[in-house]
């Protein structure tokens, strides 16, 4: 028996030319049309049942993480960045650096650049700033792409020795100028670590003196950190040039702080967030909070992305620490809770009585959050 011959499109376009027909399709053709026929029925039968599926009980966490990714960039993303008085754009997430392990801080921030982060917060009292400046040379990122904060620590509150402290910093990270700078603490005390009472009560002159370090370039923006509401207005009542930008306080679940949040948003001052996910001894608590928990699952997110997503959603810029670079890359990816489970987990945080988990006050002698 011969074999069927076989003609290629060529040749069927040659007959037709010569008005021809073209010679009959091979059995073998006719039977693959047969097939394919029948393969797109069955892929119809089973994309309607599994919609039907679907419907009944939902997307499974895998779609569920597609559909949010692919929303990315629209209405329902949360912001990347906040605009501060200055005009200035500060990233809504931060790779924070306190209590990072000696060692491991400059490649927590080589990690965190190339995973898209262009934010780090430090201080000078982290001890790590130099750790800071070697991971961003090493990054290749270009220093205008990075948002850098640092922190005047409590010894150097008089106006003469706040300078040579920023200097210090700048000299460690490798830069010639801050994008934040802000006073650490309200508490202003004395080279031997007494409190120094008058600069704590009146922190104007400080504040006069970082006045003119954004005068000089050498900061761009200035704010405070752990000022309640009391002492934020302390300092206003004096004729500022520049209003504090930001305030950096402990917010988490354990301590949302709702009313600082409003009186903040009210007054035009940006809260930053620290330990979001609790201090370090009480992250496993947090990321195992209940209703964490079945936000999380809900979503295909989580926990500790519910817990940074929310605080970028409350308004504030968001500080979460991680020397892991897995963590720290989860850190980033964050996105819009709806607003019954957003309300649902800002009322349990609320539920509970406050747990301040940073608070220095016995040692420093006196109550910083009075």
């Amino acid at each position: 028996m011969s074999l069927p011959t076989y003609h290629s499109i060529s040749d069927t376009n040659d007959y037709y030319a010569k008005g021809q027909l073209a010679p009959e399709r091979p059995a073998r053709c006719r039977h693959k049309k047969f097939f394919r026929l029948i393969a797109a029925s069955t892929l119809a039968v089973t994309v309607f049942y599994g919609l039907q599926h679907v419907s009944r009980t939902g997307f499974p966490h895998i779609f569920r993480t597609f559909c949010s990714k692919s929303l990315h960039g629209s209405s329902t993303q949360l912001p990347s960045h906040y605009t501060l008085p200055s005009g200035d754009k500060i990233p809504s997430v931060a790779l924070g650096v306190w209590q990072a392990g000696k060692g491991e801080v400059g490649a927590a921030v080589q990690t965190a650049l190339k995973a898209g982060y262009r934010h780090i917060d430090g201080a000078w009292r982290y001890g790590n700033e130099a750790e800071v400046g070697e991971g961003l040379r090493l990054s290749k990122v270009p220093r205008s792409e990075v948002w850098l904060t640092s922190k005047l620590w409590n010894t150097f509150h008089a106006p003469e020795d706040i300078e040579p402290s920023l200097d210090e910093s700048l000299y460690h990270l490798g830069t010639d100028y801050l994008d934040l700078y802000l006073i650490h603490w309200p508490v202003a005390q004395h080279e031997d670590g007494t409190l120094n009472t008058e600069l704590t009560e009146n922190p104007y002159p400080t504040w006069q003196k970082l006045e003119e370090l954004v005068a000089k370039g050498k900061v761009r923006n200035i704010g405070v950190s752990n000022f309640n509401v009391r002492r934020l207005q302390n300092l206003t009542a004096n004729p500022l040039k520049i209003q504090p930008a930001v305030n950096q306080v402990e917010l988490s679940y354990w301590n949302p702080q709702p009313e600082l949040v409003k009186w903040s948003k009210e007054n035009n001052i940006l809260l930053e967030a620290y330990s979001p996910l609790g201090s370090s001894g009480r992250v496993k608590d947090s990321l195992n909070v209940p209703e964490v928990k079945e936000i999380a699952a809900e979503l295909g997110m989580t926990p500790a992305q519910v817990l940074v997503s929310w605080q970028v959603q409350r308004g504030n810029v968001v500080l979460p620490k991680s020397v892991t670079p897995s963590r720290i890359i989860e850190n980033l990816r964050i996105a819009r809770i709806p607003e019954h489970l957003f309300n649902k987990l800002g009322k349990a945080a609320a539920s509970h009585k406050p747990e301040r988990s940073v608070d220095p006050s016995e040692r420093w002698g006196l109550d910083i959050f009075e």
